[in-house]
């Protein structure tokens, strides 16, 4: 079995193809990028003006596997009835995201043009009004890191001492752009985050005004922000996914994924320096795109939350084993029912795209597994379900749909169930605290601790339908 890199891949499809002009940095290389963003780039750029120069968040481990394959790799798109297999080559280099020297002078290129992101949302380090949290030691750090270097008149990519935070990096490359009279570019979060391109201007902003009035005005004045709605479900990788795509391939490939059919891109924002022809890939751009972003959060990603916590309860492990029991499935519609009444009638087509969710999430053939989905839960309830449940109480009704979800997560909170969480050790002091279900909820969103009407209820949801966390 071959390995799979540019040199094999070209003699096994019998000519040569230039590697792609690196035009495109990315910041938080996972299976979900290469799903997703660099699918997308590779179907519309065939002639390779537009490589991805990849760079990992917390691990090195996905530039450790795409770097021998000179960012080949392999995706598997799984529909319920069979494979579809394509080798992907938009990722020109893929490298350690602690690798500053490279980042830095990728981004201060003249010809990069786009900065994407996929951090997720705790990895932006924000408050949730978009601070830089002055509590995180690791931000603290790094502003005392950044006003260092950029006291200094050295080269930045030479930095000994720099930051380790994504955006404190970000803003490190862009500092270096700026000194190097490199021009505008465009920075596009794809993160699941409501207003994420102001979400991420406004933090990089702030944490730029810690450090440098001079760099942030350059920022605000240079830099666009494109607001994004991004979707496609994408699992993680197994040994057996890997096995199976080398058998239909011939191809020895570390860094294969596996995703669904179903792709969406919804973008909102300039593009000052350009940017590919994605939506020759059936990309949107859009001038309002709040409506696309909260149906996504709240029908797909409020379910997929819904799923996971009561999912988990039952003691299934993927999403397509959870849909397909009927008590689940029907919380799901009366959790949809509740958030339909509080998203534009026209133009999301809602009764289509609730049809079309119900079918995916029963593929089972993605095995989405329902941990994954169910860290960071403090973050992902407070964008996917507060909102509905908030504007249900106002209109005089009692969010009853919205309700089971959050007794889900506190039954297993409640109950010491160990899920990936930044505010794992805030959650651990509710738990132990004499009133959890309300400190849980404060977590969340202070406003709903602060309604005894909602703590009630979902103490009453979470004693009549889950005990220590496992559902009765």
């Amino acid at each position: 079995m071959t390995r799979l890199s540019r040199a094999t891949f070209d003699a096994a499809q019998g000519y040569v193809r230039r590697a792609p002009e690196v035009r495109i940095v990315h910041l938080g290389l996972g299976a979900f990028h290469r799903a997703h963003q660099a699918w997308y780039t590779d179907v519309v750029d065939p002639g390779g003006e537009w490589g991805i120069s990849a760079f990992t968040g917390r691990s090195p481990a996905a530039a450790l596997e795409l770097a021998p394959q000179d960012g080949l790799f392999t995706l598997v798109v799984r529909s319920p009835d069979e494979d579809e297999v394509s080798v992907v080559r938009s990722i020109a280099e893929a490298s350690d995201g602690a690798d500053l020297a490279r980042l830095v002078s990728r981004i201060r290129a003249p010809r990069t043009a786009i900065v994407t992101l996929t951090i997720t949302e705790p990895g932006y380090r924000l408050t949730p009004d978009g601070r830089p949290r002055l509590d995180d030691g690791a931000v603290v750090a790094d502003i005392e890191r950044l006003r260092q270097a950029f006291a200094s008149d050295d080269d930045l990519a030479r930095v000994a001492d720099g930051p380790v935070t994504a955006l404190g990096r970000l803003l490190l490359a862009l500092e270096a752009r700026r000194r190097a009279g490199s021009g505008p570019l465009a920075v596009v979060p794809c993160d699941n985050i409501p207003g994420n391109g102001p979400f991420v201007a406004g933090g990089l902003d702030a944490l730029a005004r810690q450090v440098s009035d001079e760099t942030a005005d350059w920022i605000a004045a240079t830099v666009s922000f494109v607001s994004t709605s991004v979707d496609r479900i994408t699992p993680r990788t197994t040994e057996e996914d890997v096995l199976g795509a080398s058998w239909v391939t011939g191809w020895d490939d570390r860094a294969v994924v596996v995703t669904e059919p179903f792709a969406d891109w919804v973008l909102s924002g300039d593009f000052p320096a350009g940017r590919p022809a994605w939506e020759s890939a059936g990309a949107r751009f859009v001038d309002d795109i709040e409506p696309f972003e909260q149906r996504k959060l709240r029908l797909l990603n409020g379910a997929h939350s819904l799923l996971a916590y009561a999912g988990l309860s039952r003691g299934y492990r993927t999403v397509a084993q959870a849909v397909a029991d009927p008590a689940l499935r029907a919380r799901v519609e009366a959790y949809w029912n509740e958030s339909v009444r509080h998203l534009p009638a026209e133009g999301l087509d809602l009764r289509r795209y609730r049809d079309a969710l119900i079918e995916r999430f029963a593929n089972a053939r993605i095995e989405h597994n329902l941990e994954q989905i169910a860290a960071e839960a403090v973050a992902k309830l407070r964008v996917r379900i507060v909102g509905t449940l908030l504007a249900e109480r106002a209109a005089g009704r009692d969010g009853s749909g919205c309700v089971y979800p959050l007794a889900a997560w506190v039954a297993l909170a409640r109950a010491g169930r160990t899920l990936v969480d930044a505010e794992s050790d805030a959650i651990a002091e509710a738990r132990a605290s004499v009133d959890p279900t309300s400190r849980l909820l404060a977590l969340i969103d202070p406003r709903l601790a602060a309604d005894p009407d909602i703590v009630a209820a979902v103490d009453a949801v979470r004693a009549a339908s889950f005990h220590r966390g496992a559902h009765v």
